[in-house]
């Protein structure tokens, strides 16, 4: 037997639901497994209605742009976007004539969208930008109808017209540009490995030899294990078939921790952004490691060629990222992030491409 059988076998299988919103999470989370529609979540407040370095070590710069040329042949600066502006296009005249932006969220993510069990109101990092954007286009914080998003259906929701934007930690890639278009990179991130304490596993690395490790379908993370598992178990049987069960591969990234908790597997794979907030919810877990293996940045996505909306983003991120330390973005980050990913002191800066 190997030493990877003989811990998970040690471990009791007991539900050991932690910090705010144990049972909660859990609850939410095995809806939102089931769930294979979207949700609309709130309306105003949250009711229910129908580059630098970031992570561990801190980011630096921020104030910097680049403007990088269009090669339509190859995609080498994924996080490059339009030019800002505030000029009206059909994208935002559709969302100031209906009198809200439909923003697709997470209502499952602590700190970055997640529902506040004591207030029932939505919050976090991704939350504030998304009223930011609100405020900017219809001079209201709060027109907003959110919707709950899947992991697996971001790209679908934007392709199908059920949102107008995703603000939902999403990562900005070559592959994701041939289906929705993405505004400047908001937020730095990297893969990590998320484990129990008192785990034998290290990091990603020979640690992870015969444990089972969870991730979210359509996710950088499973691409990762994709490239190299280090003899990890990552795959379900009839994996992205009809008859998958869920249990390695997940549509909520969230539902990894569930399944740790439950100790159907021993490790989740996620964004170290993302990692740190799980954290925070189950104190009997921790990210492993020196910090995250790979960079990868966030991005506000829209429907392919909707680039009058990704323009007014960059230019609402412009003003987001503006005041130095005072900035919205710095505010929003100290009030949501610093705790579980402390020492960043800018955002990333961004990059356009020119025409």
């Amino acid at each position: 037997m190997t030493r990877a059988r003989t811990w998970a076998r040690r471990r009791t299988p007991r539900v050991r639901l932690r910090g705010w919103g144990g049972v909660t999470a859990m609850a939410v989370a095995c809806v939102m497994t089931a769930a294979l529609t979207l949700l609309p979540l709130s309306q105003h407040g949250g009711r229910t209605a129908g580059a630098g370095t970031t992570g561990t070590t801190g980011t630096t710069g921020g104030s910097t742009t680049a403007t990088l040329p269009v090669r339509a042949e190859a995609c080498t600066e994924p996080e490059a976007s339009l030019p800002p502006s505030s000029a009206d296009g059909p994208g935002i005249a559709k969302i100031k004539e209906r009198g809200k932006l439909v923003a697709g969220v997470d209502q499952n993510s602590y700190r970055w969208g997640y529902r506040n069990p004591y207030s029932g109101e939505l919050e976090g990092f991704d939350i504030d930008l998304v009223r930011a954007l609100a405020k900017d286009i219809l001079g209201d914080p709060n027109a907003v109808i959110f919707r709950a998003i899947p992991t697996n259906q971001r790209i679908a929701a934007l392709e199908r017209d059920r949102v107008d934007v995703i603000v939902r930690t999403m990562t900005i890639n070559c592959k994701r540009l041939e289906q929705v278009s993405f505004s400047t990179a908001y937020f730095e991130t990297g893969q990590q490995i998320l484990a129990p304490k008192e785990s034998p596993i290290t990091g990603y690395d020979e640690s992870l030899k015969g444990m089972r490790v969870c991730s979210g379908e359509g996710t950088t993370a499973y691409e990762a294990l994709e490239k190299k598992s280090y003899g990890a178990i990552f795959k379900d049987e009839f994996d992205g078939t009809e008859k998958d069960p869920d249990r390695l591969t997940v549509p909520n990234q969230l539902d990894c921790l569930v399944r740790l908790q439950l100790g159907e597997v021993d490790a989740v794979l996620t964004d170290n952004a993302l990692g740190a907030g799980q954290a925070a919810q189950d104190p009997a877990v921790a990210l492993k490691g020196a910090g995250p293996f790979t960079t990868e940045y966030y991005g506000v996505a829209a429907k392919k060629g909707a680039n009058d909306l990704v323009a007014r983003v960059n230019k609402v991120l412009v003003d987001y990222r503006a005041g130095g330390k005072d900035s919205a973005w710095m505010v929003s980050y100290r009030k949501w992030l610093a705790a579980g990913l402390p020492g960043i002191s800018a955002p990333p800066a961004p990059k356009y491409r020119s025409e």
